[in-house]
């Protein structure tokens, strides 16, 4: 699904953003992505699919062995 219709940017592209870069804002997701926002509504959407991503992402280093 587009994210952002502008720039034709989809959530998969965040979304993998958002794994590799924890600490990176949306708006730092677009310059990663070589683009800005243009009409900007897509910001609170492209943020959320981002804070979504970290939250069911699991590291494979966080398991314990018991």
């Amino acid at each position: 699904m587009y994210v952002c219709v502008c720039n034709a940017l989809k959530e998969a592209q965040f979304q993998e953003i958002a794994i590799e870069h924890p600490e990176m804002a949306a708006l730092e997701a677009y310059g990663q992505l070589g683009a800005e926002p243009d009409c900007g509504t897509c910001m609170f959407f492209a943020q959320e699919v981002m804070d979504k991503a970290r939250e069911n992402h699991k590291d494979p280093t966080d398991y314990k062995v018991v």
